[in-house]
């Protein structure tokens, strides 16, 4: 990017919700990841179902889900979006220990769908941690960060090239 700018800061530096009117309608993606690491025992109670809450799991999905829906109303300057696609994979992760969480978005639209990933990625991690927190207060959310996206004038791109290209 030469010059790079703030999409969302008009000329005299108020902000302001972009104009998306005149962008083609194309097919967009967006892949947001993050962790909540806990002790191995607390690991050991939300796998096998015993957590006082409930589902851990289930239940952080659905947050997930429900979140990336509502993004719009949670971040100021987000387009409301018909989302075609929601999906919420949580993995057990012995080695942070913990879960790690990774949302996936889709809309076929003039605008991507990232804030809506890292929103429901995010979401689903705090309900992991408010379903947990009466045995290990010390849970730590961590990693948040997109993955990948694809889709619109930007192309696609992922974190682990960390390049852009048109698709």
């Amino acid at each position: 990017m030469a010059d790079p700018k703030l999409t969302h800061i008009d000329s005299s530096g108020a902000a302001h919700m972009v104009d998306v009117s005149d962008k083609a309608v194309t097919a967009r993606i967006a892949i947001a990841e993050g962790t909540v690491t806990m002790r191995p025992e607390t690991l050991d109670l939300i796998v096998s179902g015993n957590a006082k809450k409930g589902d851990v799991i289930a239940t952080a999905r659905i947050a997930g889900i429900m979140a990336a829906k509502k993004t719009h109303e949670l971040i100021p300057l987000c387009h409301p979006l018909a989302l075609s696609k929601v999906t919420i994979d949580i993995d057990v992760d012995k080695n942070l220990p913990g879960l790690r969480v990774t949302a996936t978005t889709k809309v076929s639209g003039q605008t991507g769908v990232e804030m809506e990933a890292l929103t429901a990625c995010s979401v689903a991690c705090l309900t992991v941690y408010d379903m947990a927190k009466a045995v290990d207060r010390g849970m730590v959310i961590g990693a948040i960060r997109l993955l990948e996206k694809a889709g619109g004038k930007s192309g696609h791109w992922t974190i682990a090239e960390g390049t852009q290209g048109g698709t």
